[in-house]
């Protein structure tokens, strides 16, 4: 996707900022720009309320940005259930813990089809112009500089906006990164098949659960409607001679807990089986007169359920770093660079924890025996719930465990 500039004339608008997709990046990052006075165009193809692959489940610090936005309560509101409880099933033994933290008790997991329209809403409230249903043909360019873009709505009306930057939110398969070659660093291939499906008369009862069984995994947690989420997971080596039979291997791996597969077997599938499986990867976020943003500059496997959490905080480092620049505070390149590797600071040893947790491996016997003592301790656990939920660095967790564990082993004879 890439194009020529055109001087900005009759027929053509500008913008201080356009941003490509209107989801859990792209909508949070028009809105704080357009709080902040800018000029934002939020343009999606898709229209709102509709559903997108996703986990859903927002941890404390992606509702603790909620909270910051005003919007928490009307994302409370749309009734899904809190999660109080994260309870990780290790076959001999269980991690039972509180996610309680950033001044919440409790996690959530809305619907996509609740959460992102209350997004796009809060950004159209906000000002900014709100294009639904509008599909980006290509970007334009001033030599190496995005100048804007050009697309049409489903009517077929076509439209030509220019803006001093161009924020790519559109994802995985960004458009914005691939016109404009955005380059990938620390990348790791596909780890997981994941496939899930919504069920009906499984209560959770403010639980998320979820079960490792070293080759495979499930997990299992409440959303709006008294629906309750189930996903399951496999190896990609695994993945072929299991996709001819998605739902018999689904169901094969829930057995491997036969108590969950006993309570299961009395819900009923609402939806279709939905299946994902994800390359792990850093894009540099920005270049002339373009920036990426969410899921277009970084990915991880979802099995952390880190993605909407991180979306929202990369919304908000994009967000400050943009309107330094607008301001003319900054240069681009100076607000980026700085706003790229406090993100990657941030993200880096979850994104290595999770890459370690999605690989299913049986741990080691140190780490075996490090994880039973966890499940011991009541505030180990809830720990290591917030470990889970990326609100403790990994590394300051173990390291933690490691150097108690070390205190208590007695001195050899």
């Amino acid at each position: 996707m890439s194009g020529t500039a055109g001087p900005s004339g009759d027929g053509n608008h500008h913008h201080d900022v356009i941003v490509v997709g209107a989801r859990c990046a792209g909508a949070p990052t028009a809105m704080l720009l357009a709080r902040l006075g800018h000029r934002v165009l939020l343009v999606d193809r898709a229209t709102f309320p509709s559903d997108t692959i996703s986990t859903h489940l927002i941890h404390p610090p992606g509702l603790a940005a909620l909270s910051r936005w005003g919007l928490l309560e009307q994302v409370v509101a749309t009734g899904c259930p809190p999660i109080d409880t994260y309870a990780f099933d290790l076959g001999p033994f269980a991690i039972v813990g509180s996610p309680a933290g950033e001044g919440l008790d409790a996690s959530y997991a809305p619907r996509r089809t609740a959460l992102d329209k209350i997004l796009v809403d809060a950004a159209a409230e906000a000002g900014a112009e709100v294009r639904e249903g509008f599909t980006v043909e290509e970007l334009l360019f001033d030599g190496p500089t995005v100048t804007g873009i050009k697309g049409h709505s489903k009517g077929g009306d076509t439209s030509v906006d220019h803006a001093r930057v161009t924020v790519g939110a559109d994802g995985l398969h960004s458009s914005v990164a691939r016109a404009t070659g955005a380059a990938c660093y620390a990348e790791k291939p596909k780890i997981n098949a994941y496939y899930y499906a919504y069920w009906a008369g499984l209560p959770m009862h403010g639980t998320y659960e979820a079960y490792d069984r070293g080759d495979c995994a499930f997990a299992a947690w409440p959303t709006n409607d008294d629906l309750t989420m189930v996903v399951s997971g496999w190896s990609m080596r695994d993945f072929e001679g299991n996709r001819s039979d998605i739902e018999g291997n689904y169901h094969a791996t829930l057995a491997r807990a036969p108590a969950f597969a006993e309570r299961i077997a009395k819900a009923t599938r609402t939806e279709r089986f939905v299946g994902t499986a994800v390359p792990n990867y850093f894009r540099k976020p920005y270049g002339p007169g373009w920036v990426l943003v969410g899921d277009a500059g970084y990915l991880k496997d979802p099995i952390t359920a880190q993605g909407i959490q991180d979306s929202f905080r990369d919304a908000e480092r994009c967000a400050r770093a943009l309107d330094d620049v607008l301001a003319d505070r900054r240069s681009l390149d100076e607000a980026m660079r700085d706003s790229q590797e406090a993100r990657d600071a941030e993200v880096m040893s979850m994104y290595e924890f999770t890459a370690q947790f999605a690989t299913m491996e049986p741990p080691p016997p140190e780490m075996r025996q490090m994880l039973l003592a966890v499940s011991q301790d009541p505030s180990a656990s809830d720990e290591f719930v917030r470990v889970s939920a990326g609100m403790t660095p990994p590394e300051e967790f173990f390291g933690h465990m490691q150097e108690r564990m070390s205190r208590q082993t007695p001195d050899a004879a």
